[in-house]
C-alpha cells in the first residue's frame, strides 16, 4: 500500500479491500493454465470455476467483514438490497475471463468501494507481470506503489486508442494501441498509467468492468465518463453505464467532440 494518510475508517477500508483484491489474484494465479472447468452463461459470456472461487473469496474477504455494505459482483446473483446501501463493494472476480480460460494473460481481479454513487476506494491486480494498482479518492491512483499519471493533449491526432474496430473509426486521427481483448478495467489502468491514450467502449458496460479503473483514471488525473459526457453514478436499479470514454482531461473533451459529431 503506497504511503498515503487515509481517515483511520477509510484506511480500514483500503487495507481490507488492497489485501483481499492481492490475495484474490494469487489465488486465480493457482487456478491459472489448470484446466479448470468453463462454460458459457445464458448471456454468452464465459465464467469458469476459477471465477467461481474468486467470487466467494472476495464475498468471505469483504463483504463477511463489512455486511453493513452493499454487494454487487459479476459471479453473485443481484439484490436490490444491495439499493438502500450507502457503500457497496462492487467486483469483478476475473475480468477477462476469455483470456484467463484460454491461456492468455490479459486478464486481473478488481474490485472497488462506492460511496453515495461514486467509487472511493478501487484496486485492481494483474497477476501474470504482478502489476497491482489502487486508488483513493482525494489521494491519488498508484501502480505498484509508484503514482500514475494519464498522457494527455488538446488533440486526438496521433493518440493510441484501446477499443473494438468501430471505436478507432468513431475517432479520426487515432492509431490503434492494443487488441480490443484487453478487458476494460485493464483498458482504464493503461490509461491511467499512461501507457495508451484514449479507451472507448460503445453499448452498455456493466458496473463491475468500470468502477475500479474509473476511481483509478480519475484519481491519476484523467477523466471517465460515459458516451454521452455524464459522470458515472454506480450503484443503481440497472447497474450499467452508457459505454464508456477515458483520457486525459484535455483529450477526453476532444474526444467528446468528435462523438457529438456522429
Amino acid at each position: 500500500m503506497p504511503a498515503i494518510k487515509l481517515s483511520p475508517e477509510l484506511s480500514e477500508d483500503a487495507e481490507l479491500l488492497f489485501g483481499a483484491v492481492r490475495e484474490a489474484g494469487s489465488l486465480a494465479l493457482t487456478l491459472f493454465q489448470q484446466n479448470v472447468r468453463s462454460w458459457n452463461k445464458a448471456d454468452g459470456s464465459v465464467v469458469t470455476q476459477a471465477d467461481l472461487a474468486v467470487d466467494e473469496f472476495l464475498k468471505s474477504a469483504l463483504h463477511d467483514k463489512r455486511p453493513s455494505y452493499g454487494w454487487l459482483s459479476e459471479e453473485t446473483a443481484d439484490s436490490a438490497a444491495r439499493l438502500s446501501c450507502r457503500r457497496l463493494w462492487i467486483v469483478d472476480p476475473i475480468d477477462g475471463t476469455r483470456s484467463f480460460a484460454s491461456g492468455g494473460d490479459e486478464w486481473c481481479v478488481g474490485a472497488a468501494l462506492i460511496e453515495d454513487g461514486r467509487p472511493i476506494l478501487a484496486a485492481l491486480y494483474r497477476p501474470v507481470g504482478q502489476a497491482f494498482y489502487c486508488a483513493a479518492k482525494h489521494h491519488g491512483a498508484f501502480r505498484n506503489d509508484l503514482p500514475m499519471q494519464p498522457r494527455d493533449g488538446i488533440s486526438v491526432a496521433g493518440a493510441s486508442l484501446i477499443g473494438t474496430g468501430k471505436a478507432l473509426k468513431a475517432v479520426t486521427g487515432v492509431v490503434a494501441s492494443a487488441t480490443p481483448n484487453i478487458p476494460l478495467l485493464l483498458r482504464l489502468a493503461h490509461v491511467a498509467a499512461g501507457q495508451a491514450d484514449i479507451a472507448l467502449s460503445f453499448g452498455f458496460k456493466n458496473d463491475w468492468d468500470l468502477a475500479a479503473g474509473d476511481l483509478l483514471v480519475t484519481e491519476a488525473g484523467g477523466r471517465v465518463s460515459q458516451l454521452d459526457g455524464k459522470e458515472m453514478i454506480y450503484n443503481q436499479p440497472r447497474p450499467a453505464q452508457f459505454g464508456m470514454v477515458a483520457a486525459g482531461k484535455l483529450r477526453h473533451s476532444a474526444v467528446l467532440a468528435q462523438l457529438e459529431a456522429i
